[in-house]
């Protein structure tokens, strides 16, 4: 590695530099090492030949579908893996949750509709989802969020705080996350 930005990095690959498109949650993933391990896309079009690289091969995979969504291109796939984790766009997509996918910079309701009409499916056949358990507890967070949100409190600050009670108590209800996150904020 030759050089690591943010959004890009370049990748001398004997005497070649290549210039590789990264999203974020690859760049928190990058050793500080020279030596990285990337596992990459080559998008081709007419006017450029793009590299995109990934140090998961699940983000890619995970990219790729993205891609195959009809309005979603490759700045708007890379933009979405670097604001979420790419487990939360899967549990999102999964699940119908059309409000997280929504909360992206850059996508509306019908892309949002669109993405999870094209590959839902997909994505509960290749991550073993099950449907049902998945949107049960999503719609609870969801409802926590909202109320917390009537409340005057952030939604970054309660998002985490809600993240927090959902991984270490699954099954709480709705009643039950808002009355921890409120302990916790």
């Amino acid at each position: 590695m030759v050089e690591k930005n943010p959004t890009e990095v370049v990748i001398d690959c004997h005497g070649v530099g290549y210039h590789v498109n990264i999203s974020l949650h690859t760049f928190s993933l990058l050793p500080n090492t020279d030596n990285v391990k990337l596992y990459t896309f080559l998008q081709i079009k007419e006017d450029a030949h793009t590299l995109f690289g990934f140090v998961e091969k699940a983000e890619r995979e995970l990219f790729k579908l993205l891609l195959s969504v009809s309005g979603v291109g490759a700045s708007t796939a890379r933009t979405m893996l670097s604001s979420l984790e790419p487990r939360e766009i899967i549990n999102a997509v999964g699940s119908g949750n059309l409000g997280v996918i929504q909360s992206i910079k850059g996508i509306g309701s019908k892309t949002a509709q669109r993405i999870i009409l094209d590959i839902k499916d997909k994505v509960l056949k290749l991550y073993d989802l099950e449907e049902l358990s998945v949107s049960g507890y999503n719609t609870n967070k969801d409802e926590a969020l909202s109320a917390l949100e009537v409340l005057g409190f952030n939604k970054k600050l309660a998002e985490k705080a809600i993240e927090k009670i959902v991984k270490d108590t699954p099954e709480a209800s709705v009643e039950a996350i808002i009355k921890q996150a409120l302990k916790n904020l």
